[in-house]
């Protein structure tokens, strides 16, 4: 027996995928990410059934609790569906995180996977535009940035608008988001990595090396980062910087700023 979650405020509009290609897809790359599956936003049950499939234990969070009582009575007894609200729900430690994800709550969806522990992968349906910035194609969003020192982005493949029912106004895409098994940076500073993250994007400067610099990189760091970055380039911005990049930039601010700390004070003159 299921237990059942709060249900959440939000409206039930979504796009649901009808394209069997696709759906097979995501279960393929579900399939080579073992651990147990998570399914945001189950809706009817079509990519559920294919993931039921699997032989997984298989749970399921559906905001409209007639659709959720509905496919529960379908499936096997290894999946559990339950009512309640995505932005509400903690993913279990090592799962795989499949979503559908409803157009209108993208950007809140995405904030609270992100910052939620344990987790293992995750294979999202996102509008294409979207999926293509969270894959850092065309340059990094702070958001992206602010996550890449502890999870990789890929985009699988573009998903044209015909694939869903009712048809949205534009396309979609799949991205695959992985947990780093070593990140880049110590989980303990992340809150501080991402404000740092926030000051690079918003700082002012005449090009991305005085924007470094200014942010408390070490000149010679910053000037290899761009030096890098500008073989055959235009003049890069922060948004062009790798994860590697974000990372040594970070560390090296923050080495600095310690050992400017610890350095004693000269005795004032008298």
């Amino acid at each position: 027996m299921c237990a059942q979650l709060r249900p959440g405020r939000h409206e039930l509009g979504q796009n649901f995928l009808v394209d069997h290609r696709v759906i097979g897809r995501v279960t393929e790359l579900v399939r080579d990410r073992p651990g147990p599956i998570l399914e945001w936003g189950t809706g009817s049950g079509a990519i559920t059934e294919y993931l039921a499939d699997l032989g997984r234990p298989v749970e399921g969070i559906e905001v409209d609790g007639r659709r959720a009582e509905q496919l529960g009575r379908r499936l096997g007894p290894h999946v559990c569906i339950r009512q309640g609200d995505i932005l509400r729900h903690a993913p279990p430690a090592g799962s795989i995180v499949v979503s559908n994800v409803p157009f209108h709550l993208t950007t809140p969806i995405l904030r609270h996977l992100l910052s939620a522990p344990g987790w293992r992968s995750a294979v999202l349906i996102l509008q294409w535009e979207v999926a293509r910035k969270r894959a850092g194609i065309g340059g990094a969003t702070q958001l992206t940035a602010q996550s890449w020192p502890w999870f990789e982005f890929s985009l699988d493949q573009r998903i044209p608008a015909s694939a869903f029912r009712p048809r949205p106004s534009v396309d979609a895409g799949l991205l695959v988001i992985d947990r780093r098994q070593q990140g880049l940076l110590d989980p303990a500073e992340r809150s501080r990595y991402q404000r740092w993250v926030v000051s690079v994007f918003g700082s002012r400067g005449r090009g991305l090396y005085d924007v470094l610099v200014r942010r408390g990189v070490p000149r010679d760091v910053s000037t290899r980062i761009v030096s890098e970055l500008s073989r055959g380039r235009r003049a890069p911005l922060p948004r062009d910087l790798r994860p590697e990049d974000w990372a040594i930039a970070f560390a090296s601010a923050r080495d600095t700023q310690q050992s400017q700390n610890r350095a004693p004070r000269k005795a004032r003159r008298r």
